[in-house]
């Protein structure tokens, strides 16, 4: 070629966009077509052979519409490539089928996690509240949860070896292990004959079928390790007996503060609550009444 005389670009005259021009044109990033050209997606639709250049056609723009679609709703680059080149409308009714049953579940574990988390919320909002020497008796809306089987204490009875016996089991009964676990004695003499050894353990899953009733109970709490009580249920039972009080039905404890938020296990701290009723009127002090939040 003469020197002085300027080749025009062999792009110009043909509609076609440099890799620069084309991000522009299409919002997408330069790195990212790069990528997507690298993983097969799509392709430029020249090359300079003198330099390698990129150059893209305006048509390319459905290509990255179809790309840029699929991908915001989750499907992956890899079966986006698969089926790009198979498209017709039954390939894409089923794969957008699939994608909506993976949405489905996807949406189901986060309404699981938002759950979840309202609950720890509230339990470790209410450890921060309470008077921890308090005993009171406390009005408390229904809940639900869900009770694992049976605990068996052998002859060399082990906290630990019942509750994962309650872990293992929990799958096959859908317990969900992220909510708080709770520990529940099946009569008030049975959670004080062993404070530490209670008949059943439960998820506080709001979706459960086992009910807490609502109603009046016996509240009080304790610091230290599960199963560690220190003289609560004397001092719960003293209350009861000063206040006239009938306690019945189950034992139920929860732990308001576990080892989610606290690293010390000495400093966990366990609710008590028991169903109350009044035995008879005037007795010779009333008893402290207090509201308290259902969701805790």
């Amino acid at each position: 070629m003469p020197t002085g005389i300027k080749r025009e670009p062999l792009y110009k005259g043909k509609g076609l966009m440099t890799i620069k021009e084309f991000a522009a044109f299409s919002g997408v990033e330069q790195t990212t077509l790069r990528y997507w050209e690298e993983i097969g997606l799509i392709q430029p639709a020249e090359r300079n052979p003198d330099n390698n250049y990129r150059y893209y056609s305006p048509t390319q723009q459905s290509a990255i519409n179809f790309i840029n679609l699929l991908s915001s709703l989750g499907v992956p680059l890899k079966t986006i490539g698969e089926i790009q080149d198979e498209r017709t409308p039954e390939n894409i009714l089923g794969l957008l089928e699939h994608q909506e049953n993976v949405l489905d579940m996807e949406l189901h574990r986060l309404r699981e996690c938002h759950a979840i988390i309202h609950r720890l919320r509230g339990m470790i909002k209410a450890g921060q509240e309470v008077n921890e020497n308090e005993i009171a008796i406390v009005r408390m809306e229904d809940a639900h949860y869900i009770l694992g089987p049976r605990n068996e204490w052998g002859d060399e009875p082990s906290f630990f070896e019942t509750f994962m016996h309650f872990c293992k089991q929990a799958p096959r009964l859908r317990i969900n292990l992220n909510y708080t676990i709770g520990a529940l004695h099946e009569s008030v003499e049975a959670f004080m004959a062993a404070p530490g050894q209670p008949d059943y353990y439960f998820s506080i899953d709001p979706t459960g079928y086992d009910k807490r009733p609502a109603g009046e109970y016996l509240t009080g709490y304790a610091r230290g390790y599960y199963g560690e009580f220190g003289n609560l249920p004397q001092r719960m039972m003293a209350y009861a007996q000063e206040h006239s009080l009938i306690l019945h039905g189950p034992v139920r404890v929860i732990y308001l503060h576990d080892e989610i938020c606290m690293r010390e296990p000495a400093q966990y701290l366990a609710r008590v609550i028991i169903a109350a009723k009044r035995a008879k009127r005037g007795a010779r002090s009333q008893p402290q009444w207090v509201e308290i939040d259902p969701a805790a």
